[in-house]
């Protein structure tokens, strides 16, 4: 890999207030089988792009932005601490003082290219993935005690002499470990990021819901327990040590961006609905459901080119459903940490691949919709827990897409004070399978990220293009 960022500065940035022992308000956290799942995935990994005339100065966004993550890090303090093992419940966030002490890294770092290279780095449909992987700050994931949260802030090169950087562009990149949190704990912490940058310290004051870090609602299930430790001891059988996934030759990998425009997704729904079972109830098809749908044919017709005519078989797609208000009792509010279940719908690539994409679309959501009722609705969404690891595991790899993230993660809504960003993006998209990530964009609008072998991705753009523009 080119190295096309170097830092300029590493610090350490600590919760406003940290206290002499162990935090009243957590202690240990302990990890719950929604956050084992995940102890050997990479860090969440978010990018922002910011431009503009206004934009700050560079040292001065920089003192900002690590102003109000202390403040930030004073109501979301487990995210200074670090993840663990512990002799009594196998892998918690340590939450002492000695844990949240040394604070959150926060690296200021240069990019090799000027303002305008960045400002391309936000509009190109194709991911320069080698630039996206050195704007995101690294977190060290394969060994206990492991830190949380990392941030990184890029400048482009300077112009010339005198120049502080930035003409008109900034990347924010946050690493999150993803045993610790998913999307939408996430998108919560990063609202209160901004809205500290954005509105000053004491508008934390009045977030809402405020984070909850207390796993008990999961652990009481009376499947949780085993559950948690189960995961745990397939991610980390020899603890301290972590057993994360192989890393994946991302230059064999396309990544691309789309937009689907609030009238194009619509346009999605009423096809489906018009090709739904004339025997079942009209079931109008949720956003989510018409997403899935399109992206999953289009992942199907790209590889399978002969629209399954001489390779009819089952082929799956692996999708999170949030839990928080599925269990009993629902979640408080503002939890924050893992509760997602992952979910798979099955369907025959014939049935996928049909020359009529209005029925292929109709016969996918309908798989997701079973999907959906089968594994959270039907059903305690715990209830088979020790049985996850099985169920996956026996998905043939080569048969799987992935769909992450959620439309109704509204990263546009990400401002530091200087406006919305230009261009989100998911760098954390690594996977052996297809995988596509959603957030919401603007005026209703979802932008689907996609990453795919690159012999598959112009047949996968042919597909979903084609099916979505379809009036």
């Amino acid at each position: 890999m080119n190295v096309r960022v170097r830092a300029l500065e590493t610090t350490h940035v600590r919760p406003e207030i940290i206290p002499t022992g162990p935090l009243s308000d957590h202690g240990p956290i302990r990890l719950s089988l929604f956050d084992t799942l995940f102890l050997s995935l990479p860090p969440i990994q978010r990018l922002f792009f910011y431009e503009g005339d206004d934009l700050p100065s560079f040292p001065a966004l920089v003192r900002s932005l690590r102003s109000s993550l202390t403040a930030t890090l004073a109501v979301f303090t487990p995210l200074a601490g670090k993840l663990a093992a512990c002799p009594d419940c196998d892998v918690a966030i340590d939450c002492s003082s000695d844990a949240v002490g040394p604070g959150v890294r926060f690296v200021v770092a240069e990019y090799s290219g000027d303002g305008a290279d960045m400002r391309r780095l936000a509009r190109d449909t194709e991911h320069d993935t080698e630039a996206f992987l050195q704007l995101v700050p690294e977190l060290e994931v394969r060994r206990l005690p492991a830190p949380v949260l990392a941030v990184q802030v890029t400048r482009p090169a300077p112009a010339g002499r005198g120049d502080e950087g930035g003409a008109g562009a900034v990347a924010v990149g946050v690493s999150m470990h993803h045993a610790v949190a998913d999307g939408q704990s996430l998108w919560q912490f990063m609202r209160a990021w901004a809205t500290a940058s954005r509105e000053g310290s004491l508008a934390l004051a009045g977030v809402v819901p405020p984070p909850t870090f207390d796993r008990a609602g999961i652990l009481r299930h009376p499947k949780a327990e085993v559950a948690t430790r189960q995961f745990a001891q397939l991610s980390a059988p020899d603890l301290p040590t972590v057993n994360t996934l192989p890393e994946l030759d991302w230059t064999r990998q396309s990544r691309r961006t789309y937009l689907l425009t609030a009238s194009q997704i619509q346009s999605l729904k009423r096809r489906i609905l018009q090709q739904s079972d004339k025997d079942q109830p009209p079931e109008p098809p949720t956003t989510f459901v018409a997403i899935a749908s399109l992206l999953w044919t289009s992942f199907a017709r790209a590889k399978h080119a002969n629209h399954g005519a001489t390779d009819d078989e089952d082929v799956y797609l692996l999708f999170p459903a949030d839990c928080r208000r599925r269990l009993r009792p629902p979640l408080d509010p503002g939890f924050f940490g893992n509760c997602v279940k992952l979910c798979y719908a099955r369907a025959r690539t014939g049935g996928l691949c049909g020359h009529d994409n209005n029925h292929a679309l109709a016969r996918a959501a309908a798989a997701v919709r079973r999907a959906i009722r089968e594994h959270v609705e039907e059903e305690d969404p715990l209830g088979d827990a020790d049985r996850w690891a099985e169920t996956i595991q026996r998905i043939p790899a080569g048969r799987l897409a992935r769909q992450g993230s959620s439309h109704r993660f509204m990263a546009y809504e990400v401002d530091f004070g200087w406006g919305e960003p230009s261009r989100v993006e998911i760098v954390s998209m690594l996977s052996a399978a297809e995988i596509a990530m959603l957030v919401g964009a603007r005026g209703g609008a979802v932008q689907v990220s996609v990453a795919l072998g690159r012999e598959h991705v112009d047949g996968f753009e042919a597909s979903f293009l084609s099916q979505a523009s379809i009036a």
